[in-house]
Parts: structure tokens; C-alpha cells; sequence
């Protein structure tokens, strides 16, 4: 391949070549970014002699990726640096011999591209490759202008398309806006008549109001005068009334002074019935008072199944727990985590306790019932102490759940006594009715301890 600068083809860019130097005009982008894309192509395959100083740093770059990032250092190196330049050109001759023959003759192949003739004269540089790079430019310009041409008339051509499609939906508009324009003056006429004849009848109406209210007067005057009669006759049934409750209370005074005797009597024999049991007691020694059964908890203690407590309410009725706090002597057990678990389990176990016991407290102090809570002990190291409390709090012990120890206070009340267990527990109801208890829902003691929920 003969080098681009020898004397036999001196270089494109020289006076001599084109008679004189001139300024010509910037390459146009096609001609430029395939001029970039040949200088790309070559300097990844040039030796580290004969590459550029300024682009050894690109050279080994992917050919793509060389024209897209330092396009505008291979342009300026191609414009200044005749040697690369020429290398260039050598390498476009060997792929396009005919071109570039064509090129050197100052003939141009009809049918070659024109941004490649345009790159190709402006890397090897004929006599005349500057007015052949302007009239490549040229011709891309009326390429570019007849395709925009072309656009704009398809533009105008759709244009007028859709215009005719508007008027044409503008004429169907105005004929539907006639139509309704039509329907709502006949609309608007059906409405007149309907508004006369509403007048009308409004008229008629107002004439059967006055008429109306004069009746209404004349009956007015009539029940007054009936109502004046009703009042005195009410005042005669009055003074009659009072004369009546007179004697009913004369009557009351006398049954209550026979009464007094009656009642006389009987306080008498109840002192006597009082006196005898004292008298019983002290003479067989028994103790003023007793320590209930769920103080004593006795092991392995069982007796006779109780009678359910009856209070006639349902399991699920609200007033269920008031009605059997107001038994006599009734004993309320309570699974504590049952209890808190279904009402507040946010809570830490702690907090649990304190709040139900806090509640049961209160509940205790108003009923005056026996409370028993009991918890499982197997999460608390020290069980507190109850002090004064009036509910009984009992932790089961450690190897024993707070199920079996309910389920032995249950065994350990005397047949007879009424019992309530409150828990949501299965096991618990099941046991508690076999041995005659009532079980209670979680929930109806909850709602008992806070009315809001």
C-alpha cells in the first residue's frame, strides 16, 4: 500500500494540491462521525510506534467504544497530524480501491454512498476534495431537506385528515346539538303547561286551606268549651279522690297498730331463738369464727358433687356475675391468666396481675362476696405477700399449674356452698361442672370489672 504522503501522491492538505490554501467549511455530522469510525477502526490496529501521543490512551478501547467517547481527539488529530491522517487514508484505499481511483481521476462512482465518498476525500485528499466534501454536504442537505419535505407533507397530509375528520365530527355536534336544542324546547314547553297547571291547582288548594281554617276555628271554640267542662268535672273527681285517700290512709294507721303487735311478738322470739344458739355454742365450745375452705386447701380432700348454681340467666348474659354475687355466701374463683390474657395480654405479666387484682379489689369491696384469684407461680420467683387484701391471691406451687389448684379448690368446698369459677378454659368448666361449680366466660367478668369495653 503506497503511503498517503510520497512524493508520486503528495499529502491533500498542502497549497500545491488545491492551488492556494482556503478556509472551508466544518464537515457535515455524517461525514464527520464516519470519518471518526475509520479512525477508530485503524487505531486499534496500529503498532505503539505509530500511534498518537494524544490517543494512546484510547487505543485500547473497543472500536465502539473509542468513536463514542473520544470522537472529537481522533477528529482533531485526524485534521492536525497529516501521518495518522495518512494512514488512515491508506487503510480507506485498501478497502475502496475503486473509490479512491474514482476520487484521485475526479470521477465519482453514481451509485457510492455520498458520506463515504465525503469521508473518504476528506482523508485522502484529492485535487478538488474540499468542493468534493462541500458537495457531499450539499447533497445530504437536499437529502435531509427532501426527507423533511416528505415529512411535512405527510404531516399536512395527516393534518387535512384529521381536519376532515373534525368538521365531519363538528357537523355530526351542531346536528346532535340542534336535536337536543329541539327535545329541550319541547321539554321546555311540556314543563309550561305542567307549571300552569300546578298553579291552578295550587290556587284550589289555598281556597280549601281557608276553608279548612275557618272550620278548624269553629272547632277550636267547640273543644274549649268542652275542655272547660272536662276540668271541672276533673276537680269534682279530685276532691272526691282526696276525700278517698283520706280514708285509705285512717285504714293504713289502723292495720299498722295491729301490725306492731305481730312484729312484737316475733322480735321476741328471735331473741329467744339468738340466746339458744349463744347458749349452744358456748356449751360445745365451738369457736367464734372459722377459716373458710380455700384457706385450708387440705390435700387429696374430695366430697359429694354440689348443686349448680342457679341464678336463671344464661351463660352469655351480661348480669350473669351480679346475679350470683348476690347469693349468700357465694365464693368467686378466678383463673387469673385467663382472665388478663383475654382482656389486656399488651400487658407484662405483672402488670397483668395488679391491674385484674386492682379491679377485683373494688369488686369485692361492693358485693362483699369471698374472691379467690389464683395465678400460675411457675413464672414468679417470690410470690407477694397479700396483706390485707380482700381477695385471695394464690400462686400454685412449683410442679403444680394453676388448673390443678383451681380444679382442688373446687374439691375442697363443702357440698351446699355456691361457687363460681370464672375461666375460658375447657379442661377448668368441664371439671368445675362435674363437681357442681358455675362456670363463668373470662369475657363476662371483663365486661363486669369494665363496663366500657
Amino acid at each position: 500500500m503506497e503511503p498517503a504522503d510520497t512524493p508520486s501522491d503528495p499529502p491533500a492538505d498542502t497549497p500545491a494540491e488545491d492551488g492556494g490554501e482556503r478556509e472551508h467549511r466544518p464537515l457535515p455530522e455524517a461525514v464527520r462521525s464516519r470519518v471518526v469510525e475509520y479512525g477508530s477502526d485503524v487505531l486499534g490496529g496500529l503498532r505503539a510506534a505509530e500511534l498518537p501521543a494524544a490517543l494512546r490512551r484510547v487505543a485500547k478501547f473497543e472500536p465502539r467504544r473509542r468513536a463514542r467517547l473520544a470522537g472529537p481527539q481522533i477528529a482533531a488529530q485526524l485534521e492536525t497530524d497529516a501521518a495518522f491522517r495518512g494512514l488512515v487514508a491508506a487503510r480507506v484505499e485498501q478497502v475502496w480501491p475503486e473509490l479512491a481511483e474514482g476520487l484521485r481521476r475526479g470521477v465519482l462512482p453514481p451509485a457510492a454512498d455520498p458520506v463515504a465518498v465525503g469521508a473518504a476525500a476528506y482523508l485522502i485528499r484529492p485535487q478538488g476534495w474540499q468542493d468534493i466534501v462541500d458537495r457531499v454536504g450539499g447533497e445530504l442537505e437536499r437529502q435531509e431537506s427532501a426527507r423533511e419535505a416528505d415529512e411535512a407533507a405527510e404531516a399536512l397530509a395527516d393534518l387535512r385528515a384529521r381536519l376532515d375528520e373534525a368538521r365531519a365530527e363538528h357537523r355530526e355536534e351542531v346536528h346532535r346539538l340542534r336535536k337536543e336544542l329541539r327535545e329541550q324546547r319541547s321539554t321546555v314547553a311540556d314543563l309550561r303547561r305542567k307549571v300552569h297547571a300546578e298553579r291552578k291547582r295550587a290556587k284550589e288548594a289555598e281556597e280549601r286551606a281557608a276553608q279548612a281554617e275557618e272550620e278548624t276555628r269553629d272547632r277550636s271554640r267547640l273543644t274549649s268549651a268542652q275542655v272547660a267542662a272536662v276540668e271541672a268535672e276533673n276537680r269534682r273527681l279530685k276532691a272526691r279522690l282526696e276525700a278517698a285517700e283520706g280514708q285509705v290512709e285512717a285504714a293504713r294507721r289502723a292495720a299498722r297498730a295491729g301490725r306492731s303487735a305481730d312484729d312484737a311478738r316475733l322480735r321476741v322470739l328471735l331473741d329467744v331463738l339468738v340466746e339458744a344458739a349463744h347458749g349452744l355454742r358456748r356449751e360445745l365450745a365451738l369457736p367464734s369464727s372459722i377459716a373458710t375452705p380455700a384457706d385450708l386447701v387440705a390435700e387429696g380432700r374430695s366430697g359429694p358433687a354440689r348443686p349448680v348454681p342457679e341464678v336463671g340467666a344464661p351463660t352469655d348474659d351480661p348480669a350473669l356475675v351480679d346475679r350470683l354475687l348476690e347469693l349468700p355466701r357465694m365464693h368467686l374463683l378466678v383463673d387469673g391468666y385467663n382472665v388478663t390474657k383475654t382482656g389486656y395480654p399488651e400487658l407484662p405479666l405483672a402488670d397483668q396481675r395488679a391491674r385484674l387484682l386492682t379491679a377485683l379489689e373494688g369488686l369485692a369491696s361492693r358485693t362483699k362476696a369471698e374472691i379467690t384469684c389464683v395465678f400460675d407461680g411457675a413464672d414468679v420467683e417470690a410470690p407477694a405477700q397479700q396483706g390485707q387484701r380482700r381477695v385471695r391471691l394464690l400462686f400454685s406451687d412449683p410442679g403444680e399449674t394453676a388448673d390443678e389448684l383451681i380444679v382442688h379448690l373446687v374439691r375442697t368446698e363443702p357440698p351446699g356452698r355456691p361457687l363460681a369459677v370464672v375461666t375460658a378454659d375447657k379442661e377448668i368448666i368441664a371439671a368445675a361442672r362435674r363437681e357442681g361449680a358455675r362456670p363463668v366466660p373470662s369475657t363476662l367478668l371483663l365486661r363486669r370489672l369494665d363496663p366500657g369495653r
